[in-house]
């Protein structure tokens, strides 16, 4: 039997990457985003405009599958995420509750909806967090508050639904580039400085975390549960000798 991968953000730059790679191991890719005409540009076998960070919408999507291709998809790789690198005393009421919309509403509603569709039946999630909810940095309260509900949810939901075979992950990024943070990278200086943070250098690939997440679906993470995996290239966990 096909396995049958829902990733939403599939329009964003790990979404994308993440569609590639799971097309390209002939999963049959479900593919979700705001916007039809830029879910084209993804590789799926079925595309889904539907604003998942409202319960209706993670719902939608849900049905949509299974009117489509007949059931539920067994893999859940929930990439919607947006950022806010605001210090809390300029961050506004407005900006913080879209970014909990973003970020966290939506992993929330998504594996609400992916969980209860499944009917109890085995399979495997992982969503995205950041090294932000892991090690303080400064200017991230905002998106660390989300991103450490995420990591939250991902704990509790784990030990909820493992008797019945569900697995549920996250990855925690560091800095990568994607055209969220292309602004970012504009200047030489800024990405130098930025690549100088990270114990093994230079700015990751969409594409890097994009292969931690696939693990992290498939068999070869068939004993892993209620895990957040750090792809940051050392950043939160070790600090290398300065010479």
């Amino acid at each position: 039997m096909t396995t049958i991968a829902l990733i939403t953000g599939a329009t964003g730059g790990i979404g994308r990457a993440l569609a590639h790679q799971l097309h390209a191991q002939r999963v049959r890719v479900v593919a979700v985003g705001r916007n039809l005409n830029r879910l084209d540009e993804v590789p799926a076998d079925l595309r889904i405009a539907a604003d998942t960070t409202t319960p209706e919408g993670a719902e939608q999507v849900m049905s949509a599958c299974q009117q489509a291709l007949g059931e539920v998809p067994s893999w859940l790789a929930h990439c919607v995420g947006s950022t806010l690198i605001a210090p809390l005393h300029r961050t506004r009421a407005e900006a913080y509750r879209e970014v909990m919309r973003v970020n966290l509403d939506s992993a929330v509603y998504m594996l609400q909806a992916w969980i209860g569709a499944r009917q109890s039946s085995p399979g495997a999630a992982v969503l995205a967090s950041s090294v932000v909810a892991r090690v303080g940095v400064a200017n991230h309260e905002a998106i660390a508050a989300a991103k450490g509900g995420v990591e939250a949810l991902v704990r509790s939901a784990a030990a909820t639904y493992a008797a019945q075979g569900l697995r549920i992950n996250a990855v925690a990024p560091g800095m990568t580039e994607t055209p969220m943070t292309a602004n970012m990278f504009k200047m030489a200086a800024m990405r130098e400085g930025a690549a100088r943070q990270y114990p093994l250098g230079g700015i990751q690939s969409a594409e890097q975390v994009a292969e931690v997440m696939a693990f992290l679906l498939g068999d070869g993470a068939s004993r892993m549960t209620g895990q957040i995996l750090a792809v940051d290239g050392g950043f939160t966990t070790i600090r290398p000798l300065v010479r």
